[in-house]
């Protein structure tokens, strides 16, 4: 069976000798000293791989049951919710006020990357409930935060969110469902949503469904959308639970994987709702969980990809087959093991050299939302807008592949469901559907995010690169690093040129190279990481380092990818300057 071990040392290497947190000014960033970090992440993997890691498979072969009108999760699935539950690690980055504790971002990334690798479709439940509560936090009344959040953050109560209705997914402007005023302030909630993760389960008490619904009367299309707060069971005045309110599971979808997590189609029969934020803004109060979401989702192609490196790798040390050609590696048996192939090692490589720059980039992007969030820093809120559409398509598409590659690895074996590597690769494959397709976020980015406050944020990206490269161009050992990135960030750059040039005539060339676009950017942004993790390695090994294996490894892992991967930038600018012309040239008949 697969198991999982927390990279808590890589994770420690990227928060204190790449992104030197503790000297980055942002507030509360003083606390995370080394010691601290480590004792809470060696924590956190532990609870990852000694609770949550069994039972990602059992939750893979039961799935989900709804029988009676009830949805109960697989076995051990309570259990290990009580268990992160007592921790607190549900709320460790939520506002003290509400029971949380109050750390940054950047920690709680970190802890949710290896609960995500252990057991994606488990942390789910938690995870949607943050993005719930963080609405709420975001856009609702005291008396709503007061009422909701410090049940939410303990998840006591667990949280939703309802866009997708059967007719209309992406173009939330066609929704059906109505919201009625109500007297005494409150909506009749009635219509049908599908796709809800953790839409009903037996793991906690009440589930505070946030739900896109437009108000009778209301403007026609997206503008006259509200967002509402729907609890399975209403909350009485004093916080107690009341009575069961219109809401119901009209079934629990079956899905090619996260079979741990209930996805239901969700009943509203005139259920009581309560107006969250202002009426007919619902997409900017939803856009508060929706982002928060598209990081969380890249991360999860992140963690799939190294959960299925690290089976991966032990296969191709193990397993024997062939012998090396360069000269026998393994006397005493009968074949050398798998790791001896250059075509397995390229395998490998591009697992390793993909999640551990894939790492920093989600770290990264946590940064800057602590910048945004705790100190008001409209700059690193711009870059972070502008990296999400890339961080949730990139990383979920690359994250995916990756986890073929690990399959490949094992042969035969990886397609036998005993040796478990399926479901890494069933489980990554929603990451590059929910919570905007990837060809939404290639759109999203190149049709609005690059295009925001005149370009200021993808320009500061490109100057970004461009003072590293420069910083950095003489000091020995660099060249391999900065290089290639000076080079991709010149392709990245010329395809932006092209969209301005061609896009405005012919909208289809921006739009038909957006995919590319948003990849092209991707390999950048993992080139930067790159480059920023080899200047903290060669400075670590020139002050005579304890570990210097460590160091020499990741510098030899980088040099991959400069070399091996970052050059399909090239590649993706000649699609791009290709334009729409042989992308639109067949009529819908002639396919």
């Amino acid at each position: 069976m697969p198991r999982y071990t927390a990279p808590t040392k890589d994770t420690q290497f990227i928060l204190h000798d790449v992104l030197n947190i503790t000297e980055a000014g942002v507030p509360g960033y003083d606390e995370l000293e080394a010691d601290f970090t480590s004792a809470v992440l060696e924590e956190a993997g532990k609870i990852a791989g000694e609770v949550l890691q069994p039972i990602n498979a059992t939750g893979d072969a039961e799935g989900c049951t709804f029988e009676n009108g009830v949805v109960r999760t697989p076995t051990g699935f309570k259990d290990a919710f009580e268990q992160v539950k007592e921790g607190g690690w549900t709320g460790l980055d939520m506002p003290e006020q509400y029971g949380g504790q109050n750390m940054p971002a950047v920690l709680g990334t970190a802890v949710g990357e290896y609960f995500s690798a252990a057991n994606q479709a488990f942390t789910m439940y938690q995870g949607l409930t943050h993005g719930a509560a963080s609405a709420i936090l975001a856009h609702g009344s005291d008396q709503q935060k007061d009422t909701y959040l410090p049940k939410m953050v303990s998840c006591e109560w667990t949280g939703t969110m309802n866009l997708t209705e059967p007719h209309c997914g992406t173009d939330l402007g066609m929704m059906r469902t109505k919201a009625e005023p109500q007297a005494d302030g409150s909506y009749k909630i009635s219509g049908q949503k599908i796709f809800i993760s953790s839409g009903d389960h037996d793991m906690a008490d009440n589930i505070i469904h946030l739900v896109l619904a437009k108000i009778v009367g209301g403007p026609e299309g997206i503008k006259g959308v509200s967002l509402f707060i729907v609890p399975k069971v209403h909350v009485n005045e004093d916080g107690s639970l009341g009575a069961r309110n219109g809401v119901s599971v009209g079934k629990i979808e079956e899905k090619m994987g996260i079979h741990g997590n209930s996805t239901c189609v969700m009943n509203y029969d005139e259920a009581t709702g309560y107006l969250l934020g202002e009426e007919h803004k619902g997409m900017r109060a939803m856009f508060t969980m929706m982002n928060e979401a598209r990081l969380g989702v890249g991360m999860q192609g992140l963690a799939q990809a190294d959960a299925a490196y690290q089976n991966a790798l032990d296969y191709a040390k193990d397993r024997l087959q062939g012998r090396d050609v360069t000269g026998v590696k393994n006397p005493d048996g009968p074949a050398d093991p798998l790791i001896v192939h250059p075509d397995v090692r390229r395998a490998l490589m591009d697992q390793k050299s993909f999640a551990e720059a894939a790492r920093a980039f989600i770290l990264w992007g946590a940064t800057m939302l602590d910048k945004a969030h705790r100190q008001s820093d409209k700059d690193a809120d711009g870059l972070i807008s502008l990296l999400t559409p890339v961080i949730k398509g990139f990383l979920t598409d690359q994250g995916y592949d990756m986890t073929i590659k690990a399959q490949q690895v094992y042969g035969g074996h990886g397609y036998i469901e005993e040796w478990g590597m399926s479901q890494f690769t069933r489980d990554a494959r929603i990451a590059m559907i929910y919570e905007g397709a990837n060809g939404v976020q290639a759109l999203d980015l190149v049709g609005r995010k690059l295009a925001v406050d005149g370009g200021k944020h993808v320009m500061a990206f490109f100057e970004l690169v461009k003072s590293f490269c420069k910083d950095n161009a003489e000091v020995e050992g660099m060249d391999a690093f900065t290089g290639p990135l000076k080079t991709a960030s010149k392709d990245l750059q010329a395809a932006g040129m092209y969209f301005m040039q061609n896009g405005m005539k012919n909208p289809n060339n921006a739009l038909a190279g957006s995919n590319d676009f948003m990849h092209m950017f991707g390999h950048v942004c993992l080139g930067l990481m790159w480059a920023m993790m080899a200047k903290a390695s060669l400075k670590a090994l020139a002050e005579g380092t304890s570990d210097p294996e460590f160091h020499e490894t990741k510098l030899a892992t980088g040099r991959y990818y400069m070399a091996r991967q970052l050059p399909a930038t090239a590649l993706h600018l000649s699609r791009i300057q290709s334009g729409a012309d042989t992308v639109m040239a067949l009529d819908a008949a002639n396919f």
